[in-house]
C-alpha cells in the first residue's frame, strides 16, 4: 500500500498557457513505517439481508501496520489483525449470531488476518494491494482498491496519511456457508459481502 502519486495541480493566470500537472517531489519523505490508528479508523462491511435491503457492520478492535514506500509502491506492505468478537451490527442479538458456530465461531478463531503479498499503482490517487485473507483458519486471495486521501501532520505532531478501500467477497469461500431459505424465494443472507476500509495511520518515530 502506499503514497506514489500525489499530485498538485497549477493553472496559469495568462490567457492560453495550459494546466501544467506534476507529481508531488516530497513523496520520498512519507516513506517509512505506520501504525493504524484504530481510533480514526474504520473496517467495514455490508451485507444483503431479506433480498431487500442492507445491513450495515464494522469491527471495533483491529490493529495493523502499513510500510510505505514513496519512489516504489511494489516494496509497500500491509498488515491487520481484527478480533472477532468486536463486530457491531448496532443488534446485540445479531452480534451474537455472528459470533456463534452457525458464522464466525469466535471461541474458536478469535482474529481474522491480512498479509499483503503484492501492491500496484493504478495512476492518480488510486493504488491496489492484494494479499492474503484468514477468515476460520481458511486463507485466500483478496484484492482491495484504494484511494489516497493525503497527508498531513496534526496537532499533536503526529504525521498521519489516509487511505479508503472498498472490495467484495464471497463469504462462501471461507466456510461462512450459514443461511435460511425465504418462502418468497432467495435467500436470508446475501453470499456477496461488500468490505469498505477508511484508514488513517500514524508514522513511527526514527
Amino acid at each position: 500500500m502506499g503514497i506514489f502519486g500525489r499530485k498538485t495541480t497549477d493553472t496559469a493566470e495568462s490567457a492560453g498557457t495550459a494546466t501544467a500537472t506534476a507529481v508531488n517531489p516530497d513523496l520520498a519523505a512519507l516513506t517509512g513505517d505506520y501504525t493504524i490508528d484504530p481510533a480514526h479508523s474504520t473496517i467495514g462491511f455490508v451485507a444483503r439481508h431479506a433480498m431487500v435491503t442492507n445491513v450495515k457492520g464494522k469491527f471495533n478492535d483491529f490493529e495493523g501496520t502499513l510500510h510505505l514506500d514513496g519512489g516504489d509502491p511494489a516494496k509497500s506492505t500491509a498488515s491487520l489483525d481484527v478480533k472477532m468478537d468486536s463486530i457491531d451490527t448496532g443488534s446485540a442479538d445479531r452480534d451474537g449470531h455472528l459470533k456463534s458456530a452457525d458464522f464466525f465461531k469466535t471461541d474458536e478463531f478469535p482474529a481474522m488476518t491480512f498479509r499483503s503479498t503484492k501492491a500496484e499503482a493504478l495512476g492518480g490517487d488510486n493504488y491496489r494491494i492484494t494479499g492474503d485473507l484468514e477468515i476460520l483458519g481458511t486463507t485466500r486471495q483478496l484484492t482491495i482498491d484504494l484511494e489516497f486521501n493525503g497527508a498531513a501532520k496534526d496537532p499533536f505532531g503526529n504525521e498521519r496519511v489516509g487511505f479508503e478501500g472498498k472490495a467484495e467477497i464471497l463469504r462462501s469461500e471461507w466456510g461462512l456457508t450459514w443461511n435460511a431459505a425465504l418462502e418468497t424465494g432467495g435467500v436470508l443472507v446475501s453470499d456477496k459481502i461488500k468490505l469498505n476500509f477508511d484508514i488513517s495511520a500514524i508514522k513511527n518515530a526514527g
